[in-house]
């Protein structure tokens, strides 16, 4: 979801929300800081459109805020570059959004949109990653350490000894962060006997590739591959293990486990025809519609507080200020993989 990039700016100071009521409250008007208005063009950026799980929420923004009542711009593609996803933030400012939908590349590089948001009164809702600091009124997330520990006990269920490989997103993310250091604890607790090795891929195919060629040659007694991102790691790590000559269906004693992160349409063709066994589906569909929801609320000047939502969700505060609506992500395996209610059996 990015590449390496320079850090900008230094993190803003972090400010407490006023929290009332039970999720959100709707104060008689809107607050200094929370949007100023009643509604107002929305600014929604992306951070790339090189994965098929991007892409599928690129096309929802569109369709969730129509049906949220919300008036939307066109989303802005940062093409992995979080200085430009900076530039593009100040852009939309000065178009004169009233809120803005924002899915960091960086999580630190990020604050300096937020506090530029900040000083123009322009709420901002994060989306799927969350930032160190900085003002946001909501966070749209799943919980990507349950990302790692799901991934972990999908493996080991099959799994118990020997070398497991996790290729990890980029650590500039708390998202990459959070899936790598959950599945090595999970592993670590729940299955000593299993080694795991690394590839640092930071959301890039090639580097996911080139890592995979090089631990395989070394270990080419690999039992379970773990892809943070499916979207951008399956094809890579099916090709790798292709040419090590170690690529055999689900079900052959050959086979080494695959498991993935994502939902999407690839990886669910992928279960049925046995070529993974699990993924985590993110859901995209609710990444767009929820994202739009916060924002709408925030832009009418409403508050929101640590606890259950409306949606089947539960609104946590994980650091001060900065609250996440963490969203259900099912593990996806041959059982399920039919479900009607996972969004890519719906694209």
């Amino acid at each position: 979801m990015r590449t390496r990039v320079i850090r900008v700016a230094a993190a803003a100071t972090a400010l407490g929300l006023a929290l009332s009521a039970c999720g959100s409250t709707k104060d008689n008007a809107p607050k200094p800081g929370a949007g100023g208005a009643q509604g107002g063009k929305v600014g929604a950026t992306i951070p790339l459109l090189t994965s098929p799980f991007w892409q599928a929420y690129n096309n929802y923004v569109p369709l969730k805020a129509k049906e949220q009542g919300v008036e939307s711009l066109p989303t802005v593609n940062a093409d992995s570059d979080s200085a430009k996803q900076i530039t593009d933030v100040n852009t939309l400012l000065n178009q004169g959004i009233k809120g803005l939908v924002v899915t960091p590349i960086d999580s630190a590089a990020v604050v300096a949109g937020l506090k530029a948001a900040e000083n123009k009164g322009v709420p901002v809702v994060a989306v799927d990653v969350a930032p160190e600091s900085g003002k946001v009124a909501m966070v749209v997330r799943a919980d990507n350490k349950a990302y790692g520990t799901k991934a972990c006990e999908a493996i080991g269920a099959k799994v118990t000894s020997g070398k497991v490989v996790q290729v990890m997103g980029d650590l500039a993310s708390v998202n990459g962060r959070d899936r790598s250091e959950a599945f090595r604890e999970c592993m670590k607790a729940k299955f000593p006997g299993v080694q795991v090795l690394e590839v640092a891929a930071e959301w890039k195919a090639d580097k996911a590739s080139s890592g995979l060629d090089s631990l395989l040659t070394a270990n080419p007694d690999i039992k379970a591959v773990y892809m943070q991102a499916g979207g951008v790691y399956l094809a890579p790590t099916q090709q790798a293990l292709k040419r090590k000559n170690l690529y055999f269906p689900v079900g052959d004693p050959q086979h080494v486990v695959l498991v993935s992160n994502d939902g999407i349409p690839q990886e669910l063709a992928a279960i049925r025809a046995g070529e993974l066994d699990a993924t985590v589906s993110q859901p995209a569909d609710d990444y767009a519609k929820y994202g739009m929801y916060w924002i709408k609320k925030a832009m009418a000047g409403e508050t929101f507080k640590a606890g259950p939502t409306d949606h089947g969700s539960t609104i946590v505060e994980v650091r001060p200020g900065i609250l996440e609506d963490q969203l259900p992500a099912p593990v996806v395996t041959k059982d399920n993989v039919d479900d009607k209610a996972l969004w890519g059996n719906n694209l």
